[in-house]
């Protein structure tokens, strides 16, 4: 039986590693901020998994072979957090999903963003949404009018279709000192000095590219 000096001497990461549980924290801060589907951090998901499937048994282990109910307890509160975390970070991506659906599945890089699993639910509410409103309304209208992505079959555009907001301002936190312009090429150029670790509340279209490349958080 495993003696309390020896759990307290375990190292923890073999456990539930602290990394992996800052990067899903980081992951879940980063989706809820962006305005848009952010790619899907697949082998940081199928590792949280696995460390709460591990530590699952061994708090089982642990109950059976009487150690300390408190030393147990800290290992369920670490646990916990790590499922919430998971958890969040797969709801608020649903989330997305749902919203932004039929933009989704018509732009091929934004479809690549998710899993092979949220493709799917993607296209099933998709299909779901049309023949609901196709059988609720739209079949009902004048022909011109029967379509769930356009006001009217002779719009040039999928003016129906909700688009991710990339105007929307973010709170974000640069890595180190940056220089960042604010406005789109063939605009005025307006540069925001950038100090780092301190917040700045900008426009996620002025942070994407240097969000991306990982010069940038949000926060």
């Amino acid at each position: 039986m495993a003696s309390n000096s020896e759990m307290g001497s375990a190292d923890f990461e073999s456990l539930l590693s602290t990394s992996d549980v800052e990067l899903l924290k980081r992951a879940w801060r980063n989706e809820k901020a962006a305005p848009e589907i952010l790619p899907y951090q697949g082998d940081l998901v199928e590792r949280a998994k696995g460390q709460i499937e591990l530590v699952e048994g061994n708090i089982e282990d642990y109950v059976e072979d009487g150690i300390d109910p408190l030393v147990v307890s800290l290992y369920q509160m670490d646990l916990d957090r790590t499922q919430f975390l998971l958890r969040s970070y797969l709801r608020v991506r649903l989330l997305k999903i749902e919203k932004f659906m039929f933009h989704i599945l018509k732009s091929e890089e934004a479809e690549s963003r998710l899993s092979e699993q949220e493709k799917a639910f993607a296209r099933r509410c998709a299909a779901d949404l049309t023949k609901h409103f196709e059988e609720s309304v739209l079949l009902k209208l004048p022909e011109n009018y029967q379509t769930v992505q356009k006001q009217s079959l002779i719009s040039d555009e999928d003016d129906m279709v909700p688009e991710p907001n990339l105007d929307t301002f973010v709170v974000c936190r640069s890595k180190n000192s940056l220089k960042l312009n604010l406005y789109e090429e063939g605009e005025t150029p307006v540069i925001l000095d950038l100090d780092r670790g301190e917040p700045s509340f900008v426009r996620y279209r002025a942070v994407k590219r240097a969000f991306e490349s990982g010069e940038v958080e949000l926060i």
